[in-house]
């Protein structure tokens, strides 16, 4: 007959299964990845409050990154993608008469539109509806600097944008010259390995207030914050191997409203649509409510004291945006699906 020495399951569970100790240590787990993400956010405004600029490395994971990735790289190969547009591409044929700038001398991406509800992306969305999150938490927290100067619940749909090599570049521009509505930018990165010196690639940005110039890798799970009009002048160097990103602006509501009254009063002279349709991201939708908030807590590089992290955070309604919307509403009717978000001569 076999015998067994008795087991003591006290010892055998790292923490008791009693219920009231599961629930404190469940209880234990949120608070501290609350802290983590409270650290995270705070970060994001101290360095947008003196730079302008704020980079957060480690952003989902490496798994959640790379189903992102893979999503894009089918959508490229699917064909889905087009040519970056400049606004004068718009114009009449008596106003682009005057440009004589080639578009792809100012800008070499390929890009796509996405909502998130299209087939095969539901991780872009996943990804959106976390920066939606991060970009709520920081413009509803106390203390906020300049981001309470701000009433953000609006944001266009996620730009990909694939720069294919070979030289591929965008010249230094700023997205929101005309107070469009646009006030952050952010950019995540899908590159896995970058090295710079090898392949270029660089977003060059002039942090506020503008003496000097922040050279930003285009990392993979890297995401970054800054302002999208005059404050932050940027351009992406030449890149010599495939690129990938995905942008999504935020808008102010009160320079929204403002900038489309002015959009809806210029087309009622003229009859030009395109008036309004400069002013939308094509084919806008209004985006789900998210049941879920996850996000990683990562390293602000900007400011040097930031302690890097990596946890997933669980679901926390407090943290979820209370309506951030795509699109313009009812102009969604009048916006042409060539259009996109205003700007003076580039169109990003």
């Amino acid at each position: 007959m076999i015998t067994f020495p008795p087991t003591d399951y006290s010892n055998f569970f790292k923490h008791s299964a009693q219920p009231a100790n599961a629930e404190q240590y469940f209880r234990e787990a949120l608070d501290k990845r609350e802290r983590r993400y409270e650290d995270l956010c705070r970060n994001i405004i101290n360095d947008m409050n003196q730079y302008g600029l704020s980079v957060v490395d480690d952003f989902l994971g490496t798994e959640k990154g790379l189903k992102i990735l893979n999503e894009v790289r089918n959508m490229y190969s699917a064909g889905a993608f087009h040519d970056g547009q400049l606004v004068h591409n718009m114009r009449t044929d008596a106003q682009s008469s005057t440009s004589t700038v080639r578009g792809d001398k100012i800008r070499g991406d390929k890009i796509k539109w996405v909502g998130g509800n299209e087939p095969g992306c539901s991780n872009v969305w996943y990804l959106t509806n976390q920066i939606d999150s991060v970009v709520y938490r920081v413009n509803t927290m106390k203390d906020n600097g300049i981001l309470g100067n701000y009433h953000i619940r609006e944001r266009t749909r996620a730009m990909v944008a694939c720069y294919p090599g070979s030289g591929t570049h965008y010249v230094m521009h700023v997205d929101n010259p005309n107070k469009d509505g646009r006030v952050i930018t952010a950019i995540y990165y899908l590159n896995i390995n970058w090295d710079a010196s090898e392949s270029g690639g660089i977003l060059r940005i002039r942090p506020t207030p503008g003496t000097t110039v922040a050279d930003i890798e285009p990392k993979f799970d890297r995401l970054i914050f800054f302002w999208s009009d005059i404050r932050n002048p940027h351009e992406v160097q030449p890149a010599h191997r495939t690129r990938y990103a995905i942008t999504v602006w935020y808008f102010d509501k009160k320079e929204r409203e403002e900038a489309l009254n002015r959009a809806k009063l210029e087309n009622s002279k003229t009859n030009n649509a395109n008036a309004v349709a400069q002013l939308a991201e094509p084919d806008s939708t209004t985006s789900p409510a998210p049941s879920t908030v996850t996000a990683a807590a990562a390293t602000s590089t900007s400011t040097p004291a930031s302690a890097s992290a990596s946890t997933v955070l669980s679901a926390n309604k407090s943290l979820t945006p209370a309506s951030m919307t795509t699109g313009t509403g009812s102009l969604n009717a009048n916006v042409a699906n060539s259009s996109c978000p205003a700007s003076n001569e580039i169109c990003t």
